[in-house]
């Protein structure tokens, strides 16, 4: 079984950044290919971007490529979604999710293909 606790979020104003961290626990989130997704109101979940289970493979939504960087701490068992130059679109609410058995590129952005998730920190950006 795999834990996964989110925190970081915050209201931040459009051009701030924002780190998210997501906390894994359990014996099986070291082997875990880990992806944050978010949902806006009245939209369905979608990719943000997600980091090999060896830290060594990334991938982003096209949005994001070049604002957000994803990187983990295996020593800490944390992932960590660095946000910059936030657009009020960003808002949302983000969550990190993790599976075992995601292991090569291209890293899966189908958020059916991840069984754990965490309860998930709203992000809110304003103008």
């Amino acid at each position: 079984q795999v834990q996964l606790v989110e925190s970081g979020g915050g209201l931040v104003q459009a051009g701030d950044s924002l780190t998210l961290s997501c906390k894994g626990s359990g014996y099986m989130f070291s082997r875990c290919a880990v992806g944050w997704f978010r949902q806006a109101p009245g939209k369905e979940r979608e990719f943000v971007a997600v980091i090999s289970r060896n830290g060594r493979s990334t991938s982003y939504e096209d949005s994001v490529k070049g604002r957000f960087a994803i990187s983990k701490d295996s020593a800490k068992n944390t992932v960590y979604l660095q946000m910059n130059i936030l657009r009020p679109e960003d808002t949302a609410i983000y969550y990190c999710a993790a599976d075992p058995t995601i292991l090569t590129a291209p890293l899966s952005v189908d958020a059916n293909d991840y069984d754990y998730w965490g309860q998930g920190t709203q992000v809110t950006v304003y103008s």
